[in-house]
């Protein structure tokens, strides 16, 4: 099977199959699990260039998102720092930096806690929710971006994942 570039933006993997061998041009690696490590390293920077580009035009960044998403879980109950720091997608964030954006932005309240006046409670506002609710035709473009993968083998791709952190 030949693969082909269709377009030289990142884009071209929404329309075709493409080898990390020819994205990265590199025709050998040391081993298969160096090439799965380069391949995972590949494919979460494509992912992230994909998340930050979709949340531009938003004027928030793929770390905002998701902690509004956390906090929209957690609603209409607050939630702690804490609880979002152990929810978050990048761990290496700095989550009171993201809270203080989002407060500036308007989508984020800060209330100290009635029962301890050294921990705050966050909550969502109803513009955070509705820019949410604007934005959820993200999950219906990730469904895009695995088109090419059956049920099946988006299962086993998330099983094996899982497996390979565990």
């Amino acid at each position: 099977m030949k693969f082909v570039r269709i377009s030289t933006s990142w884009d071209f993997l929404y329309f075709c199959a493409v080898k990390l061998e020819d994205e990265i041009q590199q025709k050998k690696f040391k081993s298969e699990f160096h090439k799965l490590a380069v391949n995972i390293s590949y494919s979460y920077n494509w992912m992230s260039y994909k998340n930050h580009t979709r949340f531009k035009n938003e004027d928030i960044t793929p770390q905002q998102y998701n902690v509004l998403r956390i906090l929209r879980g957690q609603h209409p109950q607050p939630c702690n720092l804490k609880l979002v720091k152990d929810r978050m997608l990048d761990r290496m964030s700095d989550a009171s930096r993201i809270i203080d954006k989002l407060k500036t932005k308007g989508f984020v309240e800060r209330h100290e806690c009635p029962n301890d006046r050294r921990n705050v409670d966050l909550l969502i506002t109803d513009k955070g929710l509705k820019l949410l609710e604007s934005l959820d035709y993200v999950d219906e473009e990730f469904k895009n971006v695995f088109k090419n993968l059956t049920p099946a083998e988006v299962k086993q791709l998330n099983d094996l994942l899982d497996k390979a952190r565990g």
